[in-house]
């Protein structure tokens, strides 16, 4: 299937709110306030209860509409979407985000039923669907935005691509997200994919320009899709990365799955090793996840496996040396040639070691002095910059100079800083020139091993 064919899910021109409604707290009208805050295209309401809601026309029923919409956007009760969904089909509309829930989900016959006849119109008409029972996209550059979730924050326009079979765990996300400011891109809730689903998405945004990281958060596949799944994450992965979190590991979480959006959940052996043949990187926890997706944001491809760490606390240092050595980094014994530069222009009290340590008596100079040597080093594949401000001789003003180099040097430079609020504001100006920040040497350790690992795939594929 060619990406092309989503297009009218992102990029419509036009869109038909089937269930638009004047009345506070229902979806039908947190979803038309949202089209009429951004989106730039003709919005028509669809509701045979009013003339008139929010200052735009409403229609009486989907046949009154002056045009076949681009998009539908269906929020009514579920024994109704079946006949909305064949009335669209017949205007000759094309992409369907069916919002409402009470369809195979619920576990009845009478869901089942009617989620059966969704499928039978859906390919009678040749309408893409997406759902039901979900909350839908939400895309930050053409405006389109069905997520119903009104105290929900909407994040920056960025480059992230997430793609939730749970609508819940998408809003809070993308809240989460919005809180740390990093930018997304565009963000899907299929629900029950009954047609549209995580394997069209992601070959959709690996085409996708404005996409550079994609997230995924997965419940099940479905039966058939497990081949083309691998074949779609093979050609994606060799372009951008892709971050994979699998719920529903355990057999009873499995069963969660299952009864959450009629997910089938699978032998999660089975799933690892297709994501392992894939360069899918998979993360083991939500903290994982969002870390490994800061670090694909900010850093290029990592060479190879060689790390220096720098450091104003000798403890700390050790413990990073733990913690990377534990992922399978090289930490080399610091060659007696770069030893005879930073000796010349360290203190004698600095350790000159890899870790080197700058001690706490360090002040910026400091920093820049040694981070210059390392960074025109080919024997250097990343630098880990643990910075903990509460030294006295520590201003700040060597961040600048650690973005300037990174952009210059082109390998990671990573950072550690661990505090209270001087060490947060060390840790937001870092994060604003591009440096990824972590609070503990563990987190930070597992997010580099996830660089380094689809580096290395990525590298070996365009070799072969």
């Amino acid at each position: 299937m060619s990406s092309e064919k989503l297009l009218e899910f992102f990029q419509p021109e036009s869109v038909a709110i089937i269930g638009a409604t004047p009345k506070e707290g229902k979806v039908g009208r947190a979803i038309l306030e949202n089209f009429i805050k951004k989106f730039k295209g003709r919005i028509y309401p669809v509701n045979p209860q009013y003339d008139e809601i929010l200052g735009l026309k409403c229609y009486r029923n989907i046949k009154d509409l002056p045009e076949s919409p681009d998009l539908a956007v269906i929020a009514i009760p579920a024994q109704h979407v079946p006949s909305a969904l064949m009335e669209l089909g017949e205007k000759g509309c094309k992409a369907a985000i069916i919002i409402s829930g009470g369809f195979r989900e619920t576990g009845t016959q009478e869901g089942a039923k009617l989620e059966n006849e969704l499928v039978e119109i859906s390919k009678k008409y040749n309408i893409r669907v997406i759902g039901p029972n979900c909350i839908g996209v939400f895309d930050n550059w053409s405006g389109v935005d069905t997520f119903f979730t009104t105290k929900m924050r909407r994040p920056p326009r960025g480059y992230v691509g997430f793609i939730s079979q749970s609508g819940a765990f998408a809003t809070a996300l993308m809240d989460w997200m919005a809180y740390h400011e990093i930018g997304v891109s565009r963000a899907i809730s299929y629900g029950n994919k009954i047609d549209v689903d995580d394997v069209d998405l992601l070959e959709f945004l690996g085409e996708d320009d404005k996409t550079r990281v994609i997230l995924m958060y997965v419940e099940g596949l479905k039966e058939n899709r497990g081949k083309s799944f691998i074949e779609t994450a093979r050609k994606v992965t060799l372009k951008k990365p892709v971050i994979v979190y699998k719920a529903g590991k355990t057999s009873r979480g499995g069963r969660a799955a299952s009864s959450h959006t009629a997910a089938l959940a699978g032998d999660y052996s089975v799933y690892r090793a297709a994501f392992k043949q894939a360069g899918v990187i998979e993360a083991e926890s939500f903290d994982e996840m969002m870390d490994v997706v800061r670090i694909f944001l900010d850093q290029p491809l990592m060479r190879g496996n060689r790390v220096y760490v720098v450091t104003d606390a000798g403890g700390v240092g050790v413990m990073l040396t733990d913690a990377l050595t534990k992922n399978g980094f090289e930490l080399p014994i610091t060659p007696p040639d770069l030893k005879e530069q930073l000796k010349r222009i360290l203190p004698p009290h600095c350790i000159v070691e890899n870790p080197i340590d700058l001690t706490g008596d360090t002040d910026d100079e400091r920093y820049i002095r040694v981070l210059d040597l390392l960074a025109k080093r080919d024997d250097v594949d990343a630098i880990v910059v643990v910075a903990l401000p509460q030294v006295p001789g520590l201003k700040g003003t060597f961040i600048e100079y650690l973005a300037k180099l990174k952009k210059e040097c082109n390998k990671p430079i990573v950072a550690l800083t661990i505090g209270s609020e001087v060490s947060m504001e060390t840790a937001r100006k870092l994060r604003e020139n591009g440096i990824t920040v972590f609070e503990s040497p563990e987190r930070l350790a597992n997010a580099l091993k996830a660089l380094r690992d689809y580096s290395l795939y990525v590298i070996k594929h365009m070799v072969d």
